[in-house]
């Protein structure tokens, strides 16, 4: 495992060719859990260790409800990653937050099926983080300040309602949504952020608006072409935005969400199964 605590990005395959990358190299990780979506990208970037994972792999091949999140994150968490910055591609459930803007939400709603997969507890081990502000408000302060800098509309705070997908809302569930104070939809970013604080790593998103979802009748309702059209904006974005947030984030991984794991594991550490455990060492190594 490597010794400096790195900065991990999961997005979109293009995102890898941000300008100023140095010494690129393709990384494949096994995990207990399967195979992450595609092999990983070590580079350097403004001094930093940065390792990016394109989400649904090169070429768009996974579903959402078919994302292997726990072993994109114990791939991620077994480099040393302690920061992760999450590009997504979501719809607004609010007029003002148009499409091709930024929203860098601070809640989720949680609208899974696959809750079981959101968690690397189990198995003997029971253990409960605290989940109640699921975004790193540090790193989401620099991915609004970055955003802000660059040029572009950032949205600081607000509630992504993670739905399964992969057809998009009906027009009763996106006002449903809407009624109940969502801000933005999207399929892929709860997971992340769940069995993130498990593994001790700072994540914060860069929400992407790429439509209107169906709320809005006198917009087109969404469609994949139009997801694809804003998304190809979007990356322009978040390379700039990300360049920008790389040389904030500190060296030292000392914010809160580095020791989530104090006082959350229930089972005492003398009946932990050793397979388990075992399983869950990049994970657990500072209990073990």
């Amino acid at each position: 495992m490597s010794q400096e605590a790195a900065i991990g990005i999961i997005g979109g395959s293009g995102l890898y060719q941000i300008e100023g990358i140095e010494n690129a190299e393709e990384v494949r990780v096994e995990t207990p859990f399967g195979p992450p979506s595609d092999l990983l990208v070590r580079g350097r970037l403004a001094g930093r260790t940065v390792y990016f994972l394109p989400r649904h792999a090169r070429g768009h091949r996974i579903l959402p409800h078919e994302l292997n999140h726990r072993a994109n994150i114990w791939a991620l968490r077994s480099l040393n990653v302690r920061w992760i910055i999450a590009v997504t591609a979501v719809g607004s459930l609010q007029a003002e937050y148009e499409p091709e803007q930024i929203v860098c939400p601070d809640q989720f709603y949680d609208r899974t099926s696959r809750r079981a997969d959101h968690t690397f507890f189990g198995r003997g081990i029971v253990g409960h983080v605290s989940f109640a502000d699921p975004i790193s408000a540090d790193l989401r302060r620099i991915l609004v300040g970055s955003t802000r800098a660059a040029g572009y509309i950032a949205h600081d705070g607000g509630t992504y309602v993670n739905m399964d997908g992969p057809a998009f809302s009906t027009r009763a569930e996106s006002e449903a949504y809407r009624q109940l104070g969502f801000d933005v939809i999207g399929m892929t970013n709860l997971g992340e952020a769940k069995l993130a604080r498990e593994a001790e790593i700072a994540l914060a998103t860069l929400a992407m608006v790429t439509d209107y979802d169906c709320w809005k009748v006198e917009e087109e309702p969404v469609t994949a072409q139009a997801v694809i059209a804003h998304l190809l904006a979007n990356v322009k974005a978040a390379k700039e935005i990300l360049a920008r947030v790389v040389p904030q984030i500190p060296a030292v991984p000392d914010w809160p969400e580095h020791r989530a794991l104090d006082g959350a594991i229930f089972t005492d550490r003398k009946l932990w199964p050793e397979g388990t455990a075992a399983s869950l060492r990049p994970i657990l190594e500072r209990f073990l």
